[in-house]
């Protein structure tokens, strides 16, 4: 299981790694200074705050680390979860028939696949992004990596199979009994709204290597 300290001591290592402090490494990225500091880690109330993916996702770009250099850096922290192989799955691929049960988890095989820490979830996978479609959100190449059984809430970013074959990576505005109204990442493109009975699956994005 992914714990709360080994993903910040991964951060810690990442910012050594590349001879950066912890608040070096998030004003490189764009951040606030203050995003990593030892005080952002848990809050007043001792609740664990964890850092977001997009944080990971910016601070990864920013020093050209890969995702699995920086699962590496978790992996090695004493006592760090068990990390595995998860499917990587082109969206070409995903549109195609044959690369998921009807719950929308993975079947099959031929897949590339890459290392990742648990996630107490043992149908996630990764999806490669492909076209612009997603920018300046997600661009090509980078890559998403799927929660099929994460609980979803209004404000996630989601990637959603429609029964004509259709996957697309979007936010959650609301979902109904009858409809799921998403928004589009890139504003070129028009928000969407479904019949839940047109969706075959729809699983939350729960990390971004970018």
């Amino acid at each position: 299981m992914l714990k709360h300290a080994d993903v910040w001591k991964a951060i810690d290592r990442l910012a050594r790694e590349y001879g950066y402090s912890a608040s070096g490494l998030a004003r490189r990225a764009g951040l606030d200074p203050t995003t990593f500091n030892k005080s952002k880690r848990v809050t007043r109330e001792g609740k664990l705050r964890w850092p977001s993916t997009e944080s990971v996702s910016k601070v990864l770009a920013a020093t050209g680390a890969s995702l699995s250099e920086f699962v590496s850096y978790v992996s090695d922290s004493e006592g760090a979860g068990v990390y595995r192989n998860i499917p990587l799955i082109g969206f070409a691929e995903a549109g195609a028939a044959g690369y998921f049960d009807d719950a929308g988890y993975p079947a099959g095989g031929g897949w590339d696949e890459i290392p990742f820490p648990g996630l107490g979830d043992p149908h996630a996978y990764a999806l490669e992004i492909s076209g612009d479609s997603m920018e300046p959100v997600y661009r090509d190449g980078d890559t998403v990596i799927i929660s099929p059984q994460a609980n979803i809430r209004r404000g996630d970013r989601v990637v959603v199979k429609t029964k004509g074959g259709e996957v697309m990576a979007k936010l959650l505005l609301r979902q109904s009994a009858r409809k799921i109204e998403l928004q589009s990442l890139n504003k070129q493109h028009e928000d969407r709204s479904l019949n839940v009975d047109d969706v075959v699956w729809i699983g939350r994005v729960v990390w971004a290597s970018q």
